[in-house]
């Protein structure tokens, strides 16, 4: 059978491809065409559109189309659950979900710029996804490293405040500012955090610890109010620092300056250079 998707293919549209021979199709044949053309194309060549908007195979309800695959055709694989939660986390840009996450992103992006043409990139990207597969399956739970200090405090403040699984008071219990300072923490040393796993170990659904948060977070989620001190400190670093924007990009934990670029445009209603030629006039302003 044919599929088809958007060309310049990342993190989904590698991912699918891969799932998709593994369990679904072995004589799977892809296409990658301009995004406007895929759905005229597929009429053509009765191809199975994917993870493009308004057809089957595409994101639902914060799930990408990896998600969806895996549940419209039973994939019971226990290595493809771990590997599902990996793509989600790259592909929706909420690296807190998994700490291989931004790993993963990050080796995408670079084989894009390694392997212009799509079929190329494709193919590299199957042996990956390959590697990854065999590492869900037989070394997931290898450490390399013990747990860092920092995790350690966050699993304790987990363990101590949310394992009684209480309802919530009207009061802000004691967990939520020693949270604040443990998230901070974290933002400082560019820690993402493993909620799945938090989740698991407390056997709390990923849900109802999301759900307890933005309870107390001015209705944010974990991943907007992680961005949102991730920005606060990208303009501290702007402000007090003569560090390019590229640095400040990973300083403040993103993968690639143009996620950075996008991300401080939402919350700031500027980009990032606009922003620092502003303050440098203000400041020119200010000595005259």
């Amino acid at each position: 059978m044919k599929w088809i998707t958007r060309e310049k293919p990342e993190i989904d549209r590698l991912a699918c491809p891969w799932l998709i021979k593994k369990f679904v199709d072995k004589e799977a044949e892809f296409i990658y065409a301009p995004a406007a053309q895929v759905l005229e194309i597929s009429l053509k060549l009765n191809a199975i559109p994917f993870d493009i908007p308004d057809v089957e195979y595409t994101h639902y309800q914060g799930n990408c189309t990896f998600d969806y695959i895996i549940k419209k055709h039973n994939i019971t694989d226990p290595a493809i659950s771990i590997i599902s939660d990996i793509v989600r986390a790259a592909d929706t840009d909420q690296p807190f979900l998994s700490p291989e996450a931004p790993g993963l992103r990050a080796i995408s992006s670079g084989l894009g710029l390694l392997y212009t043409n799509d079929h190329e990139l494709l193919e590299y990207a199957m042996k990956m996804y390959d590697g990854l597969y065999l590492w869900a399956k037989h070394l997931k739970n290898t450490k390399h490293v013990q747990m860092n200090s920092q995790e350690n405090r966050l699993h304790e403040v987990y363990t101590k405040y949310l394992s009684e699984k209480s309802e919530y008071t009207k009061k802000a219990p004691e967990w939520v500012e020693q949270l604040k300072d443990i998230i901070q923490d974290q933002i400082d040393s560019q820690f993402y955090f493993d909620l799945k796993k938090i989740s698991d170990e407390l056997d709390l659904h990923p849900s109802y610890l999301s759900r307890a948060f933005s309870k107390y977070f001015d209705n944010m989620s974990f991943g907007e109010y992680i961005r949102k001190l991730r920005i606060e400190k990208a303009i501290s670093l702007i402000e007090e620092s003569q560090y390019s924007l590229a640095e400040i990009a990973y300083l403040t934990g993103f993968s690639d300056q143009s996620h950075f670029s996008r991300i401080f445009r939402q919350v700031t209603g500027l980009n990032p250079s606009r922003f620092r030629k502003n303050l440098t006039k203000g400041k020119l302003d200010t000595k005259s």
